[in-house]
């Protein structure tokens, strides 16, 4: 099997000049990005999902189980990012342990996670935008929010056939102009969002901790109903598969590792960082929600949240809300587009995809014709193909690529004992071994629908792969040469 040796990626983790990535970013970058793709929306909705079929106020419980789960690849992917600081991910980690034909299909994986993701997200966006601008009475017509192939039902009862969803395309367009002109830009305008978004969960856990009624605790952990996964400790585990996607995106702060200084130190701050971040605010999120209204109140809610708030005398809150969940979109969509290109980057220096990927603009240091053919690709993905056939963010293939940095640490740590490595993963092979096992429980619980999804995209991908990518594959031609 063909891979890349330690010293290769080191060599090239070690380039500079006008043909590689800035380096730009510290441990604060990385940990707003972080924090950045995992608080999206998802928490103001799976949280009460959760509560009302599977935990009850134990809600906060499962989120320190679906925590444990995720901090068993945080830990894997800090070793890895500490020893080979290579933009890439685990795309650049499989090369190294599993060799090329892995390494293609791990990439291929990402980038199906993040073009979709960030297709549906945009997609939510403007649905959520025209929610906001309503409560202030501005309207923008149905035919510019939706798809050619969705119906849209205006407030009069008439039907009325999309053409295009303007707002999808526009923010899509407008994130890609933000970083194709750097890194760092492109950081602090993450930092921002994140700090609005950041406050509103914390003015709702503040505003909302005096109005919690201690009765709604009671029980804690409701009985099981005799059904497992409805109640109860195994409603728990339950709970904890519902909102263990919540937190995925802490891997792509490990996109970012080649536009990081002191990478060693930098890129397990931030991944553990932007980790534990998030897992404190949820579980007072989550506290806090359940401790205002009781968990069965959000059967079949959609807005859950929005339930919650009514126990309150903030009703502007329910508006800060729909803020939040927008400025949430946001930064989502702009960290899986900075780590969609850099995947492609990586693959593209590789010589496993065309090198219009691969090129560098000599003024912003960024891969500025692989952001804006990206871009522009899932602008119009965005504007034209309904949410029910973009389909939610796939989660499968970052399982997936868990699974692979997670088995990858168990090779790496027998072939190369003695490598350098800034940061090591504590209580080996114990803590890879569990978080493959908890990624394998997670993969085999998602419908079989998904997993179709998945091999009609590896198939496609395995097709370019043997008809362009091993052809060119630059470590294949060094070693025929």
């Amino acid at each position: 099997m063909l891979k890349k040796s330690l010293e290769l990626l080191r060599l090239e983790a070690a380039e500079t000049g006008s043909h590689t990535l800035k380096r730009s970013l510290n441990g604060f970058n990385l940990i707003t990005i972080g924090i950045g793709v995992i608080i999206g929306a998802g928490l103001f909705s799976l949280t009460g999902i959760a509560a009302a079929n599977n935990t009850g106020p134990a809600v906060t419980l499962s989120f320190v189980v679906a925590a444990i789960g995720c901090a068993f690849s945080a830990l894997c992917y800090a070793e890895f990012a500490s020893m080979v600081p290579v933009s890439g991910s685990a795309y650049t980690y499989a090369y190294a342990t599993m060799g090329e034909l892995f390494a293609w299909i791990i990439g291929w994986d990402l980038v199906l996670e993040y073009s979709v993701g960030a297709a549906t997200v945009a997609i939510s966006w403007s649905q959520y935008l025209v929610k906001f601008l309503a409560k202030y009475n501005l309207h923008i017509p149905a035919q510019l929010v939706t798809s050619p192939f969705e119906v849209s039902q205006l407030a009069d009862g008439t039907s009325v056939h999309g053409f295009v969803n303007v707002p999808a395309m526009l923010i899509v367009l407008a994130i890609t102009a933000i970083i194709v002109r750097g890194t760092e830009g492109s950081a602090w305008f993450n930092a921002l969002v994140v700090t609005l978004k950041v406050s509103v969960v914390l003015v709702f856990i503040a505003l909302g901790w005096q109005y919690i009624d201690p009765a709604n605790y009671q029980p804690y952990i409701p009985a099981n109903t005799g059904t497992f996964g409805e109640f109860g400790l195994s409603g728990i585990l339950r709970g904890a598969g519902v909102i263990f996607f919540v937190f995925i995106g802490f891997d792509i702060v490990a996109t970012m590792a080649q536009e990081t200084k002191n990478p060693q130190r930098n890129m397990p701050i931030g991944i553990i960082g932007s980790l534990l971040i998030c897992t404190v605010l949820f579980v007072l999120f989550g506290h806090v929600m359940t401790g205002l209204a009781n968990y069965t109140e959000f059967k079949n809610s959609a807005a859950p949240v929005a339930i919650a708030i009514e126990k309150t005398p903030y009703a502007w809150l329910s508006a800060a809300v729909i803020l939040a969940i927008i400025i949430g979109y946001t930064s989502v969509i702009l960290v899986d587009l900075l780590g969609q290109s850099r995947v492609f980057f990586s693959m593209a220096k590789d010589g496993l995809l065309p090198p219009v990927f691969g090129k560098i603009h000599p003024k912003f240091r960024t891969p500025m014709q692989s952001n804006l053919l990206l871009g522009l690709f899932i602008a119009v993905f965005a504007g034209f193909v309904p949410i029910s056939v973009v389909g939610e963010m796939t989660s499968i293939g970052t399982l997936l690529a868990f699974v692979m940095v997670c088995l990858g640490i168990l090779i790496m740590r027998k072939k190369e004992p003695n490598a350098p490595r800034g940061f090591r993963t504590p209580w080996v092979p114990l803590v890879p071994i569990l978080g493959i096992l908890t990624c394998l429980v997670m993969m085999v619980s998602l419908p079989w629908e998904t997993w179709l999804r998945l091999g009609v995209w590896l198939a496609i991908g395995l097709a370019i792969y043997y008809g362009y990518g091993k052809k060119h594959s630059k470590l294949r031609q060094a070693q025929q040469e």
